[in-house]
């Protein structure tokens, strides 16, 4: 047995004990709750939700659009304030895709609006370059993909959804409110990321460019033609078809990344433009293919609304 017998052989003991005591100590610790940054963190559950709600920099806004059957048949959104205001996830704010963040303007509905009138509409209701926001909604969590999406635009990252929505919410049986929110306006820097929106000239170019990945999250029936939705039915020529739907399992989760990986399926890094109706079950695609690790990723805004409405786009069916 070695015995420690000299002042200097006690010092090296110490400096070791301190350096493995230091090891122990910083491996013992928690990981950091980074909450809604990076990768992983651009989902949370119901549960994490409800541990953080009270987080002073945390913004949570509910992005509900309600769609309707018109007597023709057609599809008609309309605001989903209504249904907020009726019970929301308790602090949570409620962004408005049908005024607020569209360019109302315009003769298509969901067009993107100005980098700045987007910017201010989020710091209207409390997003600030330091707060983290959580998104969430009551369809297949598309439209609140959608602001996900706009926020990742103007260079914004830290932003989540409600993996479930505001279902998961109620099947965990947390409470509702139909307080409003109370935040103070933040200002909301642009950083503007262009190439993460696609538009209709470029889709046209991609449909003869073999290092472009089309994604039509259309359903499989639209894509292929038998239901008609906007001027004329079927797809963008080359487009791929994976439904936003398909994404989710049965309980409105999104389903594991391996399942993921394998209905979307190519080149991480070629440009992959996703399109849908009106841009927005197209940016539920592209939130899972960022998340994927695909690098270059865009949304076609105006999607068939817009590419249906010239009669110079081609239209295929199966």
């Amino acid at each position: 047995m070695h015995y420690v017998n000299t002042t200097k052989d006690r010092l090296k003991l110490s400096i070791a004990l301190l350096l493995l005591s230091f090891c122990i100590t910083t491996q013992a610790q928690p990981l950091p709750d980074i909450g809604v940054d990076g990768k992983q963190g651009t989902l949370v559950t119901a549960e994490w939700l409800n541990q953080h709600l009270d987080d002073p920099d945390l913004v949570v806004l509910d992005c509900r659009v309600k769609v309707e059957i018109t007597d023709e048949g057609t599809f008609k959104s309309v605001s989903g304030l209504p249904g907020y205001q009726a019970g929301h996830i308790p602090s949570a704010g409620f962004a408005d895709l049908i005024t607020d963040l569209s360019d109302t303007t315009s003769p298509f509905q969901f067009t993107l609006p100005s980098a700045d009138q987007f910017a201010a509409a989020m710091g209207a209701l409390g997003v600030g370059d330091n707060t983290r926001v959580v998104l969430y909604d009551d369809f297949n969590s598309a439209w609140a993909a959608r602001v996900w999406w706009m926020l990742r635009w103007i260079g914004f990252d830290r932003a989540a959804l409600l993996d479930g929505g505001l279902g998961a919410w109620t099947a965990a049986g947390y409470p509702l409110s139909t307080e409003p929110a109370n935040r103070a306006a933040q200002k909301l820097t642009v950083n503007l990321r262009p190439e993460l929106i696609a538009d209709r000239d470029e889709v046209y170019a991609a449909i003869t460019d073999e290092n472009v990945h089309i994604i039509d999250a259309m359903p499989e029936s639209h894509y292929r033609g038998e239901m008609v939705l906007y001027d004329w039915p079927g797809h963008i020529p080359t487009a791929t078809n994976t439904p936003s739907s398909s994404l989710l399992d049965e309980s409105g989760r999104y389903r594991a990344s391996d399942e993921l990986a394998a209905m979307l399926a190519s080149d991480p890094e070629d440009r992959t433009i996703t399109y849908c109706g009106g841009g927005i079950s197209a940016s539920s695609n592209a939130f899972i293919l960022s998340r994927l690790g695909f690098t270059d990723v865009a949304v076609y805004m105006g999607s068939l609304q817009e590419w249906t409405s010239d009669t110079d786009n081609p239209m295929e069916v199966e």
